[in-house]
């Protein structure tokens, strides 16, 4: 082979491969948002603003550009570990939230770019965007900021299920509610206001008292003897009891309940103590709750029940029920003028 034909066989051998560095060099970044993020169980300083990659909506989906954020003692239980089933750290909180839809992912129908909605969500909610499946969005009333959005969904919609769905509130009746003062408690207490002749009796501590006083028909401190002053308010016992606390109070609640009585557990806040979850006030909690005999319950025509709102949705697909009552939560909203004219002012 001639030196000229060498050359020209060298010159058509072909360019080597680009390495893959080169590869991911060329490629457009990833676009990235800011999200609040759980970077281990237990105190604040494991809850940091961090950059995560943008999501995108999948089939079925939508995606969010978030406005505001709920804030529950659900997200302090998560924080502090104290939530069965939940996922590895680094993970994104929040679990409600409200804004507009940014993108729709293939057979969503029922939603438009630009609709405004809120959202119940498996956490991620604390983020500039999230991708949410369409089931559990809701389109906001046109009176209803973001903020109002973001601070009713979880709250209000707990509140009346507890009084309306499972505890068939009824005028004259009486309600014992615990931790009045928390999200819930406040809403209990004004969807109460929309039934004729309920008192409400509500617990919680001492220091929160001054900002609570109007809220409750009587308001008793829950680190006193509270069993003996519901006695003494209600001789008869009382017909609907609302814990969120669970251990002790479970077993004093059931004892205050009249006959046809309805006791309802919907959380289990008592186990929360320090920074992180407490072994200790699980186990404790578990041995002092009673174990139910239906025998019991037939003897006494008595009524024992729970809620879980998160479960409803992400574990037995209630989502249609949940929707009905967001639904109903929302027209009350909407209705706040001829409530407030009535005199029964609705708090939003």
């Amino acid at each position: 082979m001639s030196e000229t034909e060498a050359a020209a066989t060298k010159t058509e051998e072909p360019k080597p491969a680009a390495a893959p560095a080169e590869e991911a060099a060329a490629a457009p970044p990833a676009k990235e948002m800011r999200a609040i993020v759980l970077t281990g169980f237990g105190g604040l300083k494991t809850v940091k603003v961090l950059k995560k990659p943008e999501p995108a909506a999948a089939e079925g989906e939508l995606l969010i550009r978030v406005k505001a954020c709920g804030l529950n003692f659900l997200d302090l239980m998560v924080r502090q570990g104290a939530l069965d089933n939940l996922p590895k750290t680094p993970f994104i909180m929040g679990f409600e939230c409200s804004g507009e839809v940014e993108a729709v992912g293939e057979g969503v129908t029922d939603f438009k770019v630009g609709d405004r909605v809120a959202a119940l969500t498996e956490y991620k909610a604390w983020a500039e965007l999230v991708t949410v499946p369409a089931k559990h969005a809701y389109i906001l009333p046109a009176s209803m900021s973001f903020d109002d959005a973001a601070a009713v969904l979880m709250n209000y919609v707990v509140a009346y299920a507890l009084l309306f769905d499972i505890g068939n509130l009824r005028e004259k009746q009486t309600v014992l509610m615990h931790s009045v003062g928390g999200g819930v408690g406040h809403a209990v207490a004004q969807l109460c206001k929309t039934v004729p002749d309920v008192t409400l009796i509500g617990t919680a501590s001492k220091n929160k008292h001054e900002s609570l006083t109007n809220l409750v028909t009587h308001l008793l401190d829950h680190s006193s003897d509270y069993v003996q002053e519901v006695n003494k308010i209600s001789p008869d016992g009382v017909d609907l009891v609302l814990d969120c606390l669970c251990g002790e109070d479970c077993k004093k609640g059931y004892s205050l309940l009249k006959p046809l009585g309805r006791y309802i557990l919907y959380g289990t806040s008592c186990i929360v103590a320090g920074e992180t979850k407490s072994f200790f006030s699980f186990a404790k909690s578990w041995w002092q709750v009673d174990k139910v005999s239906p025998i019991k319950l037939y003897e006494e025509s008595k009524v024992i029940s729970g809620f879980n709102l998160r479960h409803l949705l992400y574990q037995q697909g209630m989502h249609d029920y949940v929707k009905g009552v967001v639904s109903k939560v929302f027209s009350l909203y909407e209705q706040k003028k001829n409530y407030s004219c009535c005199g029964l002012f609705l708090g939003f």
